[in-house]
């Protein structure tokens, strides 16, 4: 499965049939996006903390079951769907709860790889925070989940070193040495049913999409929520007969509505002989490359299968994006002062002949 960027123009009103200008349709998403980040920053901020990941971790519930795949589910299944509300006298449907839902089970998810790396790295805690001997990485190898890089380990290091430098102690866990995660504003639509949206194929480079969206910021009752039809625009890497997916939207700050949209193609049988390891890629948009290593179980016919231990592998840009950043503003700052030193250059107006003794 794959993710494509969409491009969504026109929006109409199912049921007068009225166009909804771009500006007003870019308005009512972002609505919908900021009462699903409320409930979502709610209920992540109600249970960042190391009991609850700990449950997360061990993926099952009081009664010793094994925990849904699907975020919210599992959320549900533990009955901590109570700690995120929407505001008194806002109507909020069940579906868009579960996309909110759906939102902070993920956030709460991806937290569980980075709290047992900083788990192990603060059971091992070198005598020399700048430099292991051999003994120290042994152990902490040992403690290590596999495929943990050495620039990770270095990073939780530094980031451990720093606030013990700024608080004169170790951190008790993740929750304690880093701040709460930003929650986005976004709509994860595909943790929603038919009664909050649809989504069709029109043709080759079209598609449709339904959505029950909010006329006001904070809707009162179902009434003040209506279907909107938007047709979304395909790129040319979406096959002719790719299956569409539910999509996530985004409003961005430059006034667009961004559809993640997903999308898989059917390909033909694959016989299970030869390599039993694959390594699988997603190319998308958030994170440029994001991958899984799969594995070939059983002993072919049906009872083959892939395995994955579903840890994602992710490629991170983020230092070269952040140098980028920076050379980006120190240009922009220098062609402010070029062009304000021009100014004053240019109201001094030319200089006076030299005066002859």
């Amino acid at each position: 499965m794959a993710t494509a960027p969409c491009a969504a123009f026109g929006g109409v009103l199912e049921a007068s049939g009225e166009r909804v200008s771009q500006a007003l349709l870019y308005q009512r998403v972002d609505f919908l996006a900021q009462l699903s980040r409320e409930l979502t920053s709610a209920l992540v901020a109600s249970r960042r903390d190391e009991a609850s990941l700990e449950v997360l971790a061990a993926g099952l519930d009081e009664q010793g079951e094994k925990l849904p795949s699907k975020g919210w589910m599992a959320l549900r299944r533990l009955d901590w769907t109570k700690d995120a509300a929407p505001a008194a006298g806002v109507y909020v449907s069940d579906r868009v709860r579960r996309g909110a839902e759906e939102y902070a089970a993920r956030t709460l998810r991806l937290a569980l790889h980075r709290r047992t790396v900083v788990a192990a790295v603060l059971a091992t805690w070198p005598a020399d925070p700048f430099r292991r001997t051999q003994a120290e990485w042994t152990a902490l190898r040992a403690l290590l989940p596999g495929g943990v890089s050495h620039a990770e380990i270095r990073n939780r290091t530094r980031q451990v070193r720093a606030y013990l430098a700024e608080h004169g102690k170790l951190p008790a866990g993740v929750c304690e040495l880093e701040e709460p995660p930003e929650i986005a504003g976004q709509v994860l639509l595909a943790a929603m049913d038919r009664q909050q949206v649809t989504l069709q194929r029109v043709d080759a480079g079209l598609a449709r999409l339904r959505v029950k969206l909010p006329l006001c910021a904070a809707p009162a009752s179902g009434r003040e929520w209506a279907w909107h039809v938007i047709d979304l625009r395909l790129p040319g890497t979406v096959a002719p007969d790719a299956v569409l997916h539910t999509p996530t939207l985004r409003p961005t700050r430059s006034g667009r509505i961004a559809v993640d949209l997903p999308h898989s193609t059917p390909l033909a049988a694959v016989p299970a002989a030869g390599h039993t390891v694959a390594l699988g890629f997603d190319w998308g948009v958030n994170t440029l490359l994001t991958g899984t290593v799969g594995r070939l179980a059983g002993r072919g016919g049906a009872t083959a299968r892939v395995v994955t231990d579903g840890r994602p592998l992710f490629f991170d840009a983020t230092a070269i994006s952040a140098k980028l950043h920076r050379l980006r503003r120190h240009r922009e700052h220098l062609a402010t002062r070029r062009d304000h030193y021009q100014a004053l250059a240019d109201g001094l107006g030319s200089p006076p002949p030299p005066r002859l003794g």
